[in-house]
């Protein structure tokens, strides 16, 4: 499903704006060493990104070392919310390496307390407990495993997630993953993990809650079976939301079967979809919710958060991780939630996606320009075989690395068939950019299709 970018420099129209700058050939010809270096020494899977040698980047811009400035619509994979090299991040962390404490491992610390309080305080009652870790799919991982010994209790087992579903590539993470093709290297799958049509999904016509009640009867799955329903709270390969009467109903069902409802904010969380946190667009509080990406906007971190009878079932030393709480990931996470509250970024994101709705929608006449969707700073283009449903990866790639060339960065396409181009930049974007951004997909748009 994946495409690799050659490294073959072509001739570039030269361009310098506000927000863009290409001097070069693309690739540049200088960097092809060291991404072939890359390519040479690190397994095939990483070559799947646009070949721009990272130099620095700050705000809203990626930069090479070669003169070139890219507007950074990808935010390094929905991280970058307060910005790339945020001042409060890196203020944070300098005072972090100046005491210096770099490693503690589950030792206490003053500043892993300071960020689970900070965490627990922007979170909602009952949700007030929060168990750092380091990797999104690592919280997942650990959200399972309380969900299952929590179920056990009760003799409850059954997990049920949603097709279409990413929730990390580690084997649990995997299991409750919704598309197939990542799944066939497991040999054995878990028969206790089940996946139900994903409502939001554009290419879903049945949005009701029947469904859901539908799929579980004719599986023979009772709620009396199942220890928890866990959902992206938008899918993260299409940026599409679940239908809030969806939610609701679940939310109810949940109750009434006691079953634990886990939210993955792993791309949702601080600020993204223009609130706080993505659940709030539904008016439900889960059970747990898991967080990384955009928790730091820079070092690895994540974490679980949920209610304390959930939280608390392992003993001292059975729940652990060894750079649990790492002292400098702890202080880019404060620098992070520090920045994106005080100036309430997620406001920001919140006013932007209309923009961002007013503008993509306008892409809708090509086409090649299935769906769009999305809410705040994090949409989706579904590119399609012009005419229908079905997703065009290939010319989804193009529009990407058409975009590349011209000074716009984005990760390579993503989503059912690898063919939904994510628009997510950093949560201090204003308007000037956004409209030159989308000036520029317009363009890459035509240029692909009119050849």
């Amino acid at each position: 499903m994946g495409k690799e970018f050659e490294l073959i420099p072509k001739k570039i129209k030269r361009i310098e704006t506000e927000f863009r700058k290409i001097v070069t050939d693309i690739p540049v010809p200088e960097s092809i060493p060291i991404l072939e270096k890359l390519r040479k020494y690190e397994p095939r899977s990483m070559s799947g990104q646009p070949p721009v040698l990272w130099d620095r980047a700050v705000g809203i811009n990626v930069f090479d070392k070669y003169g070139n400035m890219w507007l950074d619509f990808s935010s390094g994979v929905l991280v970058a919310n307060a910005g790339h090299g945020n001042e409060f991040v890196l203020e944070e962390i300098k005072k972090q390496i100046e005491k210096p404490l770099l490693h503690n491992y589950c030792f206490p610390s003053e500043i892993r307390a300071e960020l689970v309080e900070k965490i627990t305080s922007l979170s909602p009652e009952p949700l007030k407990k929060v168990f750092l870790l380091t990797t999104g799919a690592e919280s997942v991982e650990c959200a399972i495993k309380l969900a299952r010994t929590y179920g056990k209790k009760k003799n409850k087992k059954v997990i049920i997630s949603f097709e279409g579903a990413f929730h990390g590539r580690t084997l649990g993470a995997q299991m409750i993953g919704g598309i197939p093709n990542l799944k066939e290297w497991i040999v054995n799958p878990d028969p206790d993990i089940i996946q139900v049509p994903f409502p939001g999904d554009p290419r879903c016509k049945d949005k009701s809650f029947d469904l859901f009640l539908k799929i579980l009867n004719e599986k023979n799955i009772k709620g009396k079976d199942v220890c928890a329903v866990i959902s992206e709270t938008y899918q993260g390969g299409n940026a599409s939301f679940m239908p809030c009467e969806y939610v609701k109903n679940l939310r109810e069902w949940c109750d009434k079967n006691e079953v634990l409802l886990i939210f993955d904010e792993i791309q949702a969380g601080f600020g993204r979809t223009g609130t706080l946190w993505g659940f709030q667009h539904y008016g439900v509080i889960p059970d747990l919710f898991v967080l990384g990406k955009g928790i730091s906007s820079s070092l690895p971190i994540s974490a679980v958060v949920g209610k304390k009878e959930i939280m608390d079932q392992y003993e001292p030393g059975t729940m652990t991780s060894t750079h649990t709480g790492n002292p400098l990931c702890c202080a880019s996470a404060l620098g992070s939630i520090k920045y994106i509250e005080k100036y309430r970024l997620w406001e920001n994101a919140e006013k932007m996606g209309k923009v961002f709705e007013r503008e993509l929608s306008k892409l809708k006449k090509y086409g090649c320009v299935g769906f769009v969707c999305g809410k705040g700073l994090v949409w989706g283009l579904h590119i399609v075989k012009e005419g229908t449903e079905n997703p065009d990866p290939d010319i989804a790639f193009k529009i990407v690395e058409k975009c590349f060339e011209k000074g716009l960065l984005f990760f390579a396409p993503v989503g059912f068939k690898g063919a939904t181009i994510k628009v997510n930049p950093p949560l201090i974007i204003d308007e000037r950019p956004i409209l030159e951004g989308c000036q520029v997909i317009e363009e890459a748009i035509n240029e692909v299709i009119n050849g």
